[in-house]
């Protein structure tokens, strides 16, 4: 059977989850890394598009329970109204899993613009969540982390590429 598969030109695939909970750890250092005011408001969503990066590309490891954990994990470590950010990344996991259900075959262009498209929506539920919440906040620094998070996406990608299905 072994013999079978190295003839066949199949690799056998490896455990990620070594790689998940490591990336997990590196994003969540970037997220509490201290930074100067002028630039903190330009952080990244790191936690998210690690978040994003495991949905898209490990569909079979992480699923919306997953975002569940890491958007609770992102709420305990931000200081966020917990919830916040674990019901915002539920609903874009939902989202995102229940339209790419048939489509396999996502190159990286293709991913790219569903990050896009999820940062942005991921941005608009958090503010109309502290809306509603009735927070205090700067509606021009609270879209900040868009285009750095945007751009943070191809490297991202590159570095976890390897553990894609």
């Amino acid at each position: 059977m072994l013999i079978a598969k190295k003839l066949s030109g199949h690799k056998p695939q490896r455990d990620p989850l070594f790689v998940i909970i490591v990336s997990i750890i590196i994003a969540s250092v970037l997220v509490v890394y201290p930074l100067s005011y002028a630039i903190a408001g330009w952080r990244p969503l790191f936690m998210f598009v690690v978040m994003l990066f495991w949905i898209l590309c490990q569909p079979t490891w992480c699923g919306v329970w997953f975002s569940f954990t890491i958007g609770i994990y992102a709420d305990l470590l931000l200081d966020a109204p917990l919830g916040m950010n674990a019901l915002s990344y539920v609903m874009i996991a939902f989202i995102i899993r229940y339209l790419i259900r048939e489509k396999r075959v996502l190159t990286f262009n293709n991913l790219w613009v569903i990050v896009m498209i999820a940062i942005a929506a991921h941005l608009l539920l958090t503010l109309l969540m502290q809306a509603m919440a009735g927070m205090n906040f700067s509606i021009t620094r609270h879209w900040q982390p868009l285009l750095s998070s945007i751009l943070l996406w191809p490297l991202v990608y590159y570095c976890l590429k390897r553990w894609r299905i």
